[in-house]
């Protein structure tokens, strides 16, 4: 190829190949793996993890002096709820509900639990970080232009989710529930063991509620499902939401199965539209005139006589001739 002529295709490729190019040499190519022996993958696993975990206990030594403070805030979807108007708390028509324990040392421990959650959640991009730089050498090209994006999406989607539980779900679901039993004639009494295992977990499972578009976007790159198939299983995924919530929820009323089930089946369908859009391409059917085989002509077996010779045909097949007495 001549200069000038190299020259001339170098001046009309597109941008976005330049750099994607640029990007493949000076980020990913740096992180290739360098053929290190299982010992030393092992050594640096080891590594990674030990400085992860002491990351994570500093910054659960600091959000266990905040631990009150944490467990206040999560006493505020109890009694307010959040305008989205004002951006502000308003407090509820419910009585001040007091929080009690029922163990000696249950107090201390709904605050060891909140401060260690709290310190999980806030080091997750470190513990990512971390993973990331332990997997992407024996990643393809592809697969870490796939992986990064997949890894930082699914985690701004957990986070989102518990957002969405903490201002919008939590203050509905408890304010029914506790009205219910106000209404009923009861003394509200919480326990604290019992009040932070229940905003746990709801903030939890909505944060992996989040997650179900990500996860069946995976699936469809990945070959294993299709928008198509999922539109055909809409009313097993619509009756497996409930039952989940059902699973899920740690109170038996129908009315939190709904505020768990009914976001699960939209991210379902929202996982639809996105397989759509994201899944793997099938390829292209071939034209008919192509795919159809050229027809073998059938075999035609020669006609035996009852004299035991053969009639001829075309091609003039000549019959054993026979051994017997004449």
């Amino acid at each position: 190829m001549s200069p000038s002529l190299f020259l001339t295709i170098r001046k009309t490729m597109p941008k976005q190949s330049q750099m994607g190019q640029w990007f493949e040499e000076k980020v990913f190519k740096p992180l290739e793996d360098k053929k290190m022996p299982v010992m030393e993958h092992l050594h640096e696993f080891q590594h990674r993890l030990t400085r992860a975990v002491v990351v994570m206990a500093l910054v659960f030594v600091g959000t266990f002096f905040y631990a009150d403070a944490l467990v206040t805030w999560l006493r505020v979807p109890l009694q307010n709820y959040f305008i989205l108007d004002s951006w502000e708390w308003v407090p509820s028509d419910l009585p001040k509900i007091p929080l009690v324990f029922l163990a000696p040392a249950e107090a201390l421990w709904q605050n060891v639990k909140v401060a260690g959650l709290c310190a999980l959640v806030l080091t997750t991009p470190y513990w990512l970080w971390e993973i990331w730089q332990f997997v992407v050498p024996g990643l393809h090209a592809q697969e870490r232009r796939f992986v990064a994006p997949f890894t930082a999406i699914s985690t701004v989607a957990f986070f989102l989710g518990l957002t969405f539980c903490f201002f919008f779900v939590l203050p509905f679901a408890l304010h029914f529930l506790l009205s219910y039993g106000l209404a009923s004639g009861f003394i509200a009494q919480i326990s604290i063991a019992n009040f932070v295992g229940f905003i746990l977990w709801f903030l939890l499972v909505f944060g992996l509620i989040f997650e179900v578009p990500l996860a069946l976007t995976l699936m469809a790159k990945l070959g294993w499902v299709d928008a198509p198939l999922l539109r055909q299983y809409r009313k097993w995924a619509f009756l497996g939401s409930f039952l989940f919530a059902a699973i899920l929820t740690p109170t038996p009323d129908p009315f939190n199965q709904c505020i768990m089930a009914l976001p699960m089946y939209f991210f379902y369908e929202v996982g639809i539209i996105s397989a759509q859009i994201f899944g793997k391409k099938k390829p292209k059917v071939a034209e008919e005139d192509e795919s159809v085989e050229p027809s073998v002509p059938a075999v035609t077996r020669p006609v035996v006589q009852s004299t035991g010779t053969v009639a001829a045909g075309d091609d003039d097949y000549v019959s054993v001739p026979d051994s017997g007495p004449r």
